[in-house]
């Protein structure tokens, strides 16, 4: 039998690992240190996933994966510009640098198997670290060229001679999923060519801009009239069907792109000003279901059944930080964003409670943890932490060449390099980009319960 002290004792512990266990990111949204202590905490389980600073890794590399590099240091560049944070700016410099290749991101290590949107995801990271003011590397690249690079070299890659236009999700003819152009590979240059237009100046990268997006209207991937945005389309058919699964980002990056294009304009142009707000309210009221508040943003093609996959779960994350910015350079849809990053912020810290260190679920709705934890869950809950820091710093809108912006220049960048097939690739192809996340059960809290109750009966 139990001594009554000791058994209280024991009861107190256990009864503190419970709480420790089920205690949220602590989150006050209308406190500006509150939230960035929560988008830190986010942003150091996220980190605790990666390992390119390490003896014998590879900077910037993920495990099965290239393309959630670039998305993990946007989001990094973003959390050090509105959080002032710099604790992990030396690991996104490095291992931008790493994977920069020839000024294009699309080094001979990974180039046998990367996609369009993959090289594009690093080139919106560059683009964002020049507006946002990440410092030029010394004995690198700029930042403004690495985006510049990347553009030039997509641009060449324009397939006028299916469809009239438009990009081939992948790069290589050998690949599965050569003969689709879809939604975030075209929304995604799109979107880099308006935002160089608007940093830069240049009316080229402008006119590259409004041909992306009418080709993707004249096509199924984006309706100008319901503003549904398409995943993709197939030039086996002419680009006349459309593969309709609705993804978070899909959206986001032509909404992103529609906003700096408005912004470049100075709001003169009604076509911009008709697509951000299509856009806008297509997008609130479709991610943000009313059955779940109307203000909590769920990926609601593959969260309901609980089948997101890795490059899936980020998605919500991209979406965040691109809503964030059109509520800055867009001030008119700052009264109707502004509620939705904050209701998602609310739930998406409330589902941090797992594994005893604030680990990150994928469905921020369910107010929990949902047994789900990875480097992903932790950079999307990072970018909606990070996002709600529009409604209390004051100047933090992306920067253009003449409002502070100071990365360097190259408009001829990245143009070297080759990506002509030419002869055999010998290299084996992997589908790490396409790996499913695994759905992890847990019930360890039941153990502790017992005991508690087996303690205080005894």
């Amino acid at each position: 039998m139990l001594l009554p002290r000791f058994r209280w004792s024991l009861t107190c512990l256990v009864l503190c690992q419970i709480l420790h266990r089920a205690e949220a990111i602590s989150l006050d949204i209308n406190d500006e240190q509150s939230i960035k202590d929560a988008a830190s905490t986010a942003a150091w389980g996220m980190m605790r996933h990666y390992k390119g600073n390490e003896s014998g890794e590879i900077p910037g590399k993920l495990p099965n994966t290239w393309w959630e590099g670039g998305a993990m240091f946007m989001t990094l560049i973003e959390y050090w510009h509105f959080t002032g944070d710099s604790t992990y700016n030396n690991e996104v410099k490095v291992g931008m640098q790493w994977q920069a290749g020839d000024g294009n991101y699309f080094p001979s290590n990974w180039s046998t198997y990367l996609g369009n949107d993959d090289q594009m995801f690093w080139g919106l990271a560059a683009m964002t670290a020049a507006e946002l003011r990440l410092p030029d590397v010394s004995d690198g690249y700029s930042w403004l060229s690495l985006a510049q690079g990347v553009f030039n070299m997509q641009a060449g890659r324009w397939d006028t001679s299916n469809c009239d236009g438009g990009l081939r999700w992948q790069i290589w003819a050998y690949q599965a999923g050569y003969a689709m152009k879809n939604s975030v590979t075209n929304g995604g240059l799109f979107q880099l060519a308006a935002r160089l237009a608007r940093y830069t100046g240049n009316s080229t990268y402008a006119e590259w801009a409004e041909k992306i997006w009418d080709w993707s209207a004249s096509v199924p991937l984006l309706s100008n009239s319901t503003w549904n945005v398409a995943d993709s389309t197939d030039v086996d058919n002419g680009c006349s069907t459309q593969g309709n699964n609705q993804w978070t980002y899909n959206y986001g990056i032509y909404l992103g792109g529609a906003a700096y294009m408005y912004n470049y304009t100075n709001g003169t142009n009604t076509k911009w000003t008709n697509a951000v707000n299509g856009l806008l309210n297509v997008t609130l009221d479709k991610f943000f279901p009313s059955k779940y508040g109307g203000d909590i943003m769920s990926e609601i093609t593959c969260e309901p059944n609980e089948v997101c996959n890795n490059n899936e779960i980020i998605f919500k994350g991209l979406l965040s930080m691109w809503l964030a910015f059109t509520a800055l350079i867009v001030p008119s849809t700052y009264d109707s964003i502004l509620p939705k990053l904050q209701g998602s912020a609310v739930a998406a810290a409330k589902s941090c409670t797992g594994n005893s260190n604030n680990t990150c679920g994928v469905r921020w709705y369910t107010e929990k943890w949902d047994g789900w934890s990875g480097l992903e869950e932790q950079m999307s809950v990072t970018s909606i932490l990070t996002a709600n820091l529009i409604s209390m710093e004051s100047d933090m809108a992306p920067v253009t060449s003449t409002t502070g912006g100071n990365s360097t220049s190259d408009p001829s960048a990245g143009s070297s390099d080759s990506d002509s097939e030419g002869g055999t690739i010998q290299t084996e192809i992997t589908t790490g980009d396409r790996v499913g996340a695994a759905f992890v059960t847990v019930g360890m809290a039941a153990v502790p319960i017992a005991a508690l109750i087996f303690m205080l009966s005894t």
